[in-house]
């Protein structure tokens, strides 16, 4: 589909989306770009990549420009991607907050070549090394701003992300950003917290590795994540991260207050209720 793809950036996301472009014949030939030089080398020894280039470079060869950067340093690289394409090439990116890039993309004369996706998948590992294979099937990707993305672009992206075995939902970049603060965001700083918790409360690391069972290993299993990735995710989802944690705040102290006045009956209740997502959740 594609002679040359760019990604900009080798790790976790861009690194699997490159494999699985490779494994389905999708794309040709793949150049990494990369602030580190170490990442490059890896990612050309893992065969994540087929070279490493400069971006200006690696924009002019490509056909699809894929931007997967912590979120901080997205906004300002896509501009410069965006100054340098034509309207023969494509661009998207792959983060986890969408408002602020796409009210910075908004009046850019590119524009509508710019397609802005969020694959609903990630693990708590990053760099080159934790790409794998296989890694989109059977997830969700969210597509934000349609409506202002040439059709072309739109149709390309979207056959992409089906080969790779995913779903497509649509959304508004504010509600995208309201619900990924429910459903990942809010997931991560519980399990930082948890952490903090339990490395506060238990001194003994022994006893940390030796007692901790499935449930807490995959309840804190995201506290490993990457704080260069996650602190810049949630300064610009600030507001929706702080409304879900108000109301995780609130939670916490129903179940505290049950245990403090010894309400069992109420404390049955809460877990019933919480119960309700095996609806949702298999």
């Amino acid at each position: 589909m594609f002679n040359t793809v760019t990604i900009v950036g080798v790790g976790l996301i861009s690194g699997s989306f490159s494999l699985a472009l490779k494994e389905k014949g999708l794309a040709k030939k793949v150049i990494g770009v990369s602030r580190s030089a170490a990442s490059q080398q890896k990612a050309l020894e893992l065969g994540l990549i087929d070279e490493a280039l400069p971006l200006a470079e690696a924009v002019q060869q490509s056909d699809l420009i894929y931007v997967a950067i912590p979120v901080d340093a997205t906004i300002p690289v896509m501009k410069q991607v965006m100054d340098l394409v034509t309207d023969k090439q494509i661009v998207a990116d792959a983060g986890s907050t969408k408002y602020a890039l796409c009210a910075a993309l908004a009046d850019h004369p590119m524009r509508s070549r710019f397609i802005a996706t969020h694959p609903m998948w990630g693990t708590e590992y990053s760099g080159p090394e934790a790409a794998v294979r296989d890694a989109f099937a059977g997830r969700a990707c969210v597509i934000c701003e349609k409506e202002k993305t040439d059709e072309d672009v739109v149709n390309k992206i979207e056959q992409v992300y089906k080969q790779l075995g995913m779903h497509i939902i649509y959304m508004d970049a504010s509600s995208h950003d309201v619900h990924a603060a429910y459903v990942s965001h809010i997931s991560h700083i519980t399990s930082f917290a948890l952490a903090n918790t339990v490395l506060e409360k238990e001194k003994e690391e022994d006893a940390i590795f030796e007692l901790a069972g499935g449930g807490f290993e995959s309840t804190v299993r995201l506290a490993k994540s990457n704080p260069a990735m996650w602190v810049p995710i949630f300064m610009q989802n600030r507001e929706n991260v702080l409304d879900v944690l108000n109301e995780h705040i609130s939670q916490l102290r129903k179940f505290k207050a049950c245990l403090e006045k010894e309400n069992y009956e109420y404390l049955l209740e809460l877990i019933e209720n919480a119960n309700k997502i095996r609806r949702i959740i298999k």
